[in-house]
């Protein structure tokens, strides 16, 4: 794709909005973030206004929202199945703006994207993102270096622009990845898809280690957690601990089901972290 088919303008917007304040506030008070994640427009549209609302309710400092697409190479089944569905019932980039403006929430949201969608939603996609609340942005496939050109102008724009990092990347690209991101760091537990796991990788506390002595963004964990035993030993040693999978499952079977799995999960957090 042509590096030049995004226009991004910062205009009015920081290019921090809101995130980077959150975690520093968490850190002030000790605590840790619990970031859920969930597919715009699933299982319908409405229960996603509803989903936003009721997981602030329950406790989350950052939520990750999902733009539907029809190749999530990077999701699991459970992720793949609530983006098909959204895309069955005609979520697009535009009505996923239209959702966050009537949802309104009080704390971040996260564009949580594949570039494809994210072109599709036109050069001003970000700006217009910004306006409508995202405060920040993840590009699933548009690692460092990939697009210099584009990736500047993402990071140059209206919302802070999340960067992934791997279990096996060296320290000196960490360092990379790190410097060319805003908000925070996230780092992918494990090599593979998305999806519910019944352990943590032994290795994950020397990962982080790794990955601290990289940047000094705050560092969120997610792929596999899933439960709240989980969540308190990622709490211990990470930023932030991000949920999606059984997040997305528990909204499929209702928003209450939904709520309650991320009360379960905060309350794990903040247990781990005021003993820790």
């Amino acid at each position: 794709m042509a590096s030049g088919s995004v226009t991004i303008s910062s205009e009015a917007f920081p290019a921090q909005h809101g995130i980077a304040e959150r975690f520093a506030a968490l850190k002030a008070h000790g605590r840790r973030a619990l970031v859920p994640y969930i597919t715009a427009g699933h299982p319908d549209p409405e229960r996603t206004v509803a989903l936003i609302g009721a997981l602030e309710q329950a406790g989350a400092d950052v939520i990750e929202l999902g733009l539907p697409f029809s190749d999530p190479m990077a999701d699991g089944p459970i992720i793949q199945a609530s983006s098909q569905r959204a895309l069955e019932l005609g979520v697009n980039f535009d009505r996923v703006l239209a959702l966050v403006q009537r949802a309104r929430p009080g704390i971040p949201l996260v564009l949580f994207s594949y570039l494809n969608p994210l072109l599709a939603g036109g050069g001003d996609a970000l700006t217009r993102a910004a306006q409508a609340g995202f405060s920040g942005v993840l590009v699933t496939d548009l690692p460092v270096g990939s697009d210099p050109e584009l990736e500047a102008r993402i990071g140059d724009g209206p919302l802070a622009f999340i960067r992934l990092v791997a279990p096996t990347t060296p320290a000196p690209r960490m360092r990379e990845i790190a410097e060319h991101g805003s908000g925070f760091v996230y780092l992918i537990s494990r090599l593979g898809v998305t999806g519910v796991r019944d352990d943590l990788p032994a290795e994950l506390p020397e990962t982080v280690a790794r990955l601290r002595g990289a940047t000094t963004l705050p560092v969120a964990v997610g792929f596999g957690v899933s439960r709240p035993e989980q969540a308190a030993a990622v709490a211990r040693i990470a930023d932030g601990v991000v949920v999606g999978s059984a997040i997305v499952r528990a909204a499929g079977e209702g928003v209450d089901q939904a709520a309650k799995l991320a009360a379960s999960l905060r309350a794990a957090i903040d247990t781990a972290t005021d003993t820790a």
